[in-house]
Parts: C-alpha cells; structure tokens; sequence
C-alpha cells in the first residue's frame, strides 16, 4: 500500500508535471470512468473539471488531491493501487471493463508539462491512469467541493511530521490497544500504514503487539525517534523520484516489512512473519521480542 512518503512523491511529481514554475497550469481536457465501482461520489459532474486549470496538488494523509475549476479530484490508492504517468497518452477514449485500469485523466497537450514532444503540433495528451491490481478493488475517487468532504480525510489525525512528542506521548497512553494498530490508524496519526509500522517498531526494538498504554517512558521515547527518523528516511529515499520508480525504491530500503525468512540487517537473526486475513507483518525477533517468536495467528500471543 502507497504511504505517505510514496504518496508525497507523487504528489511532487505531479506538481512538477502540471504546475511548472514560470509556465501555465495543466488544463484537464477528460476524465475518463473505467471502472464504475472507483467513483464514490455524485453530488458534483465530471464535466466541472474537464477544461479547468490545475490549480494544486496536495497530500492528506494517504489522499492525493488534485484541485481544479474550484473542484477537488481526491484519490485513495488502497492496498494496489497506483499512479502510472504517460506524456503522450493513446488518442481515443478507453472502454471501461474488468481489468487493473480504474480511472484516466487526460490534459491538454503541453499545457504546463513539460517533457511533452509533441504538444507544439497538437499532438497526443498527457495524462494519468489509476490503476489496481488483484481482484479485491478498494482504490477509491472522490470528486467534491471540499476535501473534507470525503470521509476518510474528515476523520484524519494529524500528520506524523505535525505530532510533538508530549502530544505523542499522550496518544500512546491513551490507547487500548497494540501499538502497531494504533500507529496504522489514520484518526490517530496520518500517513503511516503496515509496511512502515513494521519499519517503525523494528527501529525502535518494540514488538508490534506490545500493548500501547503499558510501554514504558523510554520505549515511548524511543518510538517517537524511529517515527521521525524512518519517515524522513523515507521521503528522503521518494523525493524527486518519477511515480515509475517509487515502488521499487521504497521495497529496496525496507529492513524488514517484505523480507520474510531474510536475514535482520541490524542483527543478522532470520525475520519472521505474522499472517492476518488480509495482510501480514514482519519482525525480527532478536530485535523486537527479545528472541520469542510470534503465533501466526490474528489474535497473537507470544509463544511459550
């Protein structure tokens, strides 16, 4: 799933792309439905963004949103969804089907983007497509007047990067429950999700399942520094990157979320998985659990 430093690299990237410095915006010239479950919304036309301007792009949380004709286009990648860039996108509208391609947004050729070849003879749009792998599709659009508008984004916390750790600090005392929950929960804490919770908890030498309320000061402490510095490594590692190369990227900085049965880079102990329903994580039990393995199991315990 697309966190907040690869969903800010595309948010940069598309900045780049349709609000160069010192050039006119990108004009959206269609937004193409391709897959009739992805839109979410009503209330507002398409035809409101189509031969608008872009005014912005922004990040909330895990939320692309792209501001237009006094719109706002909010995209939510889920779990596989992604962003694929083209600078000179097939003429012809698509036919919505079963397939990954959920949405398609087209500009006017060259407007505000650069690298276009072609736009100084009228020649192919550039543009965007949503695409979702798998058969489980959760990759959500929004059009609306205010972004709040969309439920997810009026129920965010607030940004990682915005918590002090007093009130940080206050948070985890607060909460019931594991501590890898609460920092995946978007009402407590925005941005973060499963791979880099998992990043998060093996920095600072927690089990995912330590209960929250009952960590003790310096363990407190000690989350707070991974959380910073594991995020500002990676948007670090996103920023300036294309939207082609950003998944990729962040797979080869991660320790230990996807590096089941690899060796820890920290301590050299074998990394071992918890499988869910739905999602998996990854820990390194010499750093974490103080060598004690995990049940694979939803309502984990460790092991005896």
């Amino acid at each position: 799933m697309p966190e907040m430093p690869e969903v800010q690299g595309l948010v940069d990237f598309l900045r780049e792309k349709l609000l160069p410095p010192g050039a006119p915006p990108a004009v959206i010239s269609d937004v193409e439905v391709l897959s009739f479950a992805v839109l979410k919304t009503a209330d507002v036309p398409l035809d409101e963004v189509k031969s608008a301007p872009v005014s912005g792009v922004e990040r909330r949380g895990k939320f692309i949103v792209l501001s237009a004709g006094g719109v706002h286009l909010v995209m939510h990648l889920a779990k596989a969804g992604w962003l694929r860039w083209s600078d000179a996108l097939k003429p012809g509208r698509l036919r919505p089907g079963k397939g990954s391609m959920a949405l398609r947004v087209r500009f006017a050729p060259g407007a505000g983007v650069p690298g276009d070849k072609t736009s100084n003879d009228g020649g192919a749009e550039p543009g965007f497509d949503l695409t979702e792998a798998g058969t489980k599709k959760s990759l959500a659009v929004y059009l609306v007047r205010d972004p709040s508008d969309v439920p997810g984004i009026a129920r965010l916390g607030p940004e990682a990067f915005d918590v002090d750790f007093e009130t940080f600090a206050g948070l985890v005392a607060g909460h019931r429950g594991q501590i890898k929950g609460l920092l995946r929960d978007q009402s407590v804490i925005a941005g973060v999700g499963n791979a880099y919770s998992d990043e998060i908890l093996h920095a600072a030498h927690l089990s995912p399942f330590a209960t929250a309320a009952k960590l003790k000061p310096e363990e407190v402490s000690r989350l707070f520094e991974a959380l910073r510095a594991v995020l500002e490594s990676a948007n670090a590692n996103a920023s300036g990157r294309p939207a082609a190369e950003l998944k990729d990227s962040k797979r080869r900085a991660m320790r230990v979320h996807g590096r089941t049965g690899e060796l820890c880079p920290v301590c050299g102990d074998t990394v071992r998985e918890v499988s869910f329903a739905d999602s998996s994580l990854q820990y390194c039990p010499t750093c974490q659990t103080g060598g004690k393995l995990l049940a694979d199991r939803r309502l984990s315990r460790l092991l005896k």
